[in-house]
């Protein structure tokens, strides 16, 4: 294979090209992208299937590395939804005249070259080709081995449909999944602007400790719904069902439901459905006599001091107790990731303050934590859901993968 150098040299030129396509070029050539993942379906199933074979289908991340028709249907349309949306680059932010005349206007602008570090999970190579794309932004992919045949199949497609509609295929490099090529990635400051990871604890906590390359973070998700003492016991069962069972592999699924004591006679109700699918609860001592005799008892265990803070990625889940509001923010602040937080309130009061006192990059009153995600936040896909502070929070789309620069415009003038 070509040196790292080379593929990073690359991807910086390619990078430089990008900044010059139009929109309706990039719309095009996205809208190409999209439309070739169904000729290649069968291709790219049968490499996928190669990677599941490896992997123990009890792995929670099996569900993540699994590609189906269906899920390809929904990322080809993801990828045109991408493609309608209006281009974030040359956006005037910001413009003032200062007084001697000269002009000064803050424009969006690409990054230049996003890498991007990724385990199991081979629809990331599309998500993140179509907004890196669209936003003008070479992309490195460093995927992990776990969906080597997967990512291979899928840049093949991307860079193929790249050199056919006349785009430099070097603004999509997929790198070895070994170690040295993570090592390599994180070290090259002189080619790559920002790198995002995209995974685990251990690997987020990898690349923020290794990395020399800036980073956005996007965290792993441990995430609460309080059910409050004014909460709707209809709507909370629906709510914590669909927040922990619609898909469990996922960072926005529920780990941890904080239920008011008063409302402990409840429970059972807001728990009848989990057992349809088989959740295994760990309770509290409270929580486990609220349940106890009202719920499967091969799925309902004693909580330990694990069971909290503990993404479970699987159909587990926490209950505690608590005899505020007050006790359930204190809770969240201690085990929360800061990803996605939930009230289930009728009280307009405790849902205001729930939402300006958790620190979370999204809070919800009675809507399920599933929606933490960039399609239902109309941003078309997303890159990550960021969980730090500076220049993004939440999911990332299009405007969180540009930055800006100033363009000053005059007629002579100089500076004293």
């Amino acid at each position: 294979m070509k040196s790292y150098t080379e593929l990073f040299e690359r991807a910086r030129s390619a990078s430089r090209t990008l900044a010059l396509l139009d929109a309706g070029t990039t719309d095009r050539v996205l809208r190409a992208v999209a439309d070739r993942i169904g000729p290649l379906t069968e291709h790219i199933l049968n490499r996928n299937a190669l990677d599941l074979e490896l992997m123990d289908p009890e792995d929670p991340r099996y569900d993540r590395l699994k590609l189906t028709p269906e899920r390809l249907q929904g990322i080809a349309e993801d990828i045109r939804n991408v493609a309608a949306l209006p281009s974030p680059l040359g956006l005037t932010l910001d413009e003032k005249t200062r007084p001697n005349g000269m002009t000064i206007a803050k424009i969006s602008a690409p990054f230049g070259v996003v890498g991007i570090i990724y385990e199991a999970r081979p629809n990331v190579g599309f998500d993140c080709f179509s907004l890196c794309f669209k936003s003008g932004n070479a992309v490195i992919l460093k995927g992990g081995t776990d969906a080597r045949h997967s990512n291979e199949a899928i840049a093949g497609l991307i860079r193929s449909v790249l050199e056919t509609e006349g785009v430099c295929p070097d603004a999509v490099q997929l790198l070895p999944a070994d170690h040295a090529a993570t090592a390599e990635m994180l070290g090259a400051t002189e080619y790559i602007d920002l790198v995002i990871p995209r995974g685990s604890q251990r690997l987020i906590r990898f690349v923020r400790e290794n990395a020399r390359v800036p980073v956005i973070e996007t965290g792993a998700g441990i995430c609460h719904t309080y059910f409050d003492r004014a909460g709707d016991k209809v709507k909370g069962a629906m709510i914590v069902n669909n927040a922990k069972t619609r898909r469990v592999s996922v960072c926005n699924a529920l780990d941890c439901l904080l239920i008011h004591r008063e409302r402990l006679d409840d429970l059972p109700l807001i728990c009848n459905m989990l057992a349809d699918s088989n959740v295994i609860v760990y309770a509290d001592p409270e929580a486990y006599e609220a349940l106890r005799c009202r719920y499967p008892a091969p799925l309902l265990k004693e909580a330990t001091p694990e069971s909290f803070g503990t993404e479970f990625l699987a159909y587990k889940m926490a209950i505690r107790t608590v005899g505020s509001l007050d006790e359930a923010t204190e809770h969240i602040a201690r085990y929360s990731s800061k990803h996605s937080e939930a009230i289930v309130s009728e009280d307009p009061a405790a849902c205001d303050e729930f939402v300006r006192r958790v620190d979370a990059a999204c809070v919800y009153c009675n809507v399920s934590t599933a929606f933490t995600d960039g399609a239902q936040f109309g941003l078309g896909a997303e890159i990550g859901i960021s969980t730090q502070k500076l220049h993004a929070r939440g999911p990332m789309g299009l405007r969180e993968l540009t930055s800006y620069k100033y363009v000053v415009r005059g007629d002579g003038q100089i500076r004293c």
